[in-house]
Order: structure tokens, then sequence, then C-alpha cells
């Protein structure tokens, strides 16, 4: 039987974080996947976690690479499924049924199927959905125009065709990943949400820890989509959101 969903995990050196990964998956009530782990020569214990789940894991490396999107695209390169789905190191599926869920009421030519994220913090406390703790809200039907005030879906929670996927760009190291997903929405002809919260996020990634850099690249991203123009004004909006979300609007809640 052909695989539905090759799951990939990337990871460098968290051996603190992979357990929870690993239990969610393979806790997964669907059987139709395959699992992938990417890791980058981690020295911590990441290596000992990896071989002690080996039969549960379909294939795995272990060597440097050129960083994130450099190790998503080696898992992107060693997928067979139908759909690609990326839960990293420390994200988590919000529950045990979800993919399962996911394809008892997608519709079988959907190219890209996305959902919610319930964002939460080191400590595992939710924090709320994507949509709740950011400006950002998940569409209802989602088209690659809606990404032009930023990310609208987290990738943990959209899963894409395989033969869709284009390999990420690595000449943006911390918004290839905004790049995919326009790209991917572009070839894409059905796109479902499924009604379910589909991962669980952990906030204090690559993109939250180096702001500055996320935002620049992120403005090269949107600008090779949408123009520089429409883009500079997008951020002028973009920044007003943000300030309105987080600074003014919680005095009058």
């Amino acid at each position: 039987m052909a695989v539905k969903v090759s799951i990939v995990t990337v990871v460098y050196n968290g051996a603190a974080w992979l357990p929870a990964t690993f239990d969610s998956i393979f806790s997964q009530t669907f059987t139709s996947y395959e699992y992938l782990v990417i890791d980058g020569n981690s020295t911590d214990g990441t290596l000992e976690l990896i071989h002690s789940n080996a039969s549960r894991i379909t294939r795995w490396i272990s060597e440097p690479d050129k960083g994130l999107y450099d190790a998503m695209n080696k898992g992107l390169a060693m997928a067979k499924g139908e759909y690609i789905l990326f839960m990293n190191a420390g994200d988590t599926f919000f529950s045990s049924t979800v993919l399962e869920k996911i394809f008892m009421q997608a519709p079988a030519d959907a190219d890209i199927l996305y959902g919610e994220t319930m964002m939460i913090d080191e400590q595992g406390k939710e924090l709320g959905t994507r949509s709740q703790c950011t400006p950002h809200r998940l569409p209802a039907q989602m088209r690659w125009t809606d990404f032009r005030f930023g990310m609208v879906v987290c990738h943990q929670s959209i899963l894409i065709r395989s033969s869709l996927a284009p390999a990420f760009d690595i000449a943006h190291p911390y918004c290839a990943d905004i790049d995919w997903i326009i790209a991917s929405l572009k070839k894409s002809t059905r796109v479902y949400q499924a009604p379910v919260i589909i991962s669980r996020y952990l906030k204090g990634g690559l993109s939250d820890k180096r702001l500055k850099q996320s935002l620049r690249d992120r403005f090269s991203v949107l600008s090779s989509h949408f123009g520089w123009l429409p883009t500079v004004l997008a951020h002028m909006w973009i920044s007003i959101r943000a300030v309105w979300f987080y600074k003014i609007k919680p005095l009058f809640s």
C-alpha cells in the first residue's frame, strides 16, 4: 500500500525535546506514514535516542548540514509519501488521532491540507492557538496571497502533496518556510482546511531568537512574490497591527 504521509523531524542537539516529538508521532492511530529523522551530527545524546527508537523510524541520517532548511531539503529528498509534513524536535501533534481525523474528512484530490496550531511554552503549557496568540488569523480558504502580511500557518500544521513541494531556498535562512508554502500554494488546485488543531508549536524557534535577521529575510521573501512597494506598504500595516495587538489591545481586555 502506498505511504500516505512522510513525517520528517529535523533535529540538532535536541535530546531534551525529541522524546515528546517521538511519543507524539509513534502514538498516532493513523498508520499509513513513514517517519524520517534528519540529525545535524548532534553531540548531546540525540543519537542515542534515535538508536533506541530505530525500529520505529523508517530512515534516519546524522551528518553536518548547512542549516535548518538544508536539513529539511534532505528530508524532502528522502520522502516517498503522498504528502509531506515537518514535525521538528520539540513540536508535537495535538492529539493521537489528528492524522486519522484529517484523512477521514479530507477530499482525496486535495493538494494541501492545513489546520490550526496550539502554541506552547518550554514547560509545555498551552498558550492558545496561533490565531489567538498572534495577529495572524488562519484563513478559512487559504491562498498564496494571504501571505502578503506574513506567515498565516505554521509549517507543523500543513501537509503538502510531495509532487508539488519545491526544495527550500537556503538563501533564506530564517523564512524559507514562507517561501516554500507560497510556492506550493501557487501550484495547488485544491486546498482544504482541516477542522482540527493539528500541532503544538514550541515558541522560541530560530526566527524568534534572531528577530531582526528574520524580519529582513521575511521582507526579502515577500518582495520576491508581491513586489517591493506592496511589501513596504504591507510591512507598514504589519507594524501598526503588531502595536495594536500586543500593546494597545491588552489595555482594553
